[in-house]
């Protein structure tokens, strides 16, 4: 469960700020949309795959 502290006075558009921020780093809504749909694993090695000769030709560039 997500606590967001309020101080006295806090703004209450602040606070909500800080509980958006923190519920997005839990990842929960990612999860909901990844478990939507299902994968088979051999498409779900193809993509890492395929990050990892963009990410490895980015590295290349830059040198």
């Amino acid at each position: 469960m997500i606590v967001v502290p309020v101080k006295e006075g806090e703004n209450i558009e602040r606070a909500l700020k800080k509980f958006k921020r923190k519920f997005e780093k839990t990842g929960v809504v990612k999860e909901l949309r990844r478990r939507q749909q299902f994968d088979k694993p051999s498409e779900i090695k193809r993509l890492k795959m395929e990050k990892a000769i963009y990410v490895q030709k980015l590295h290349q560039n830059e040198e």
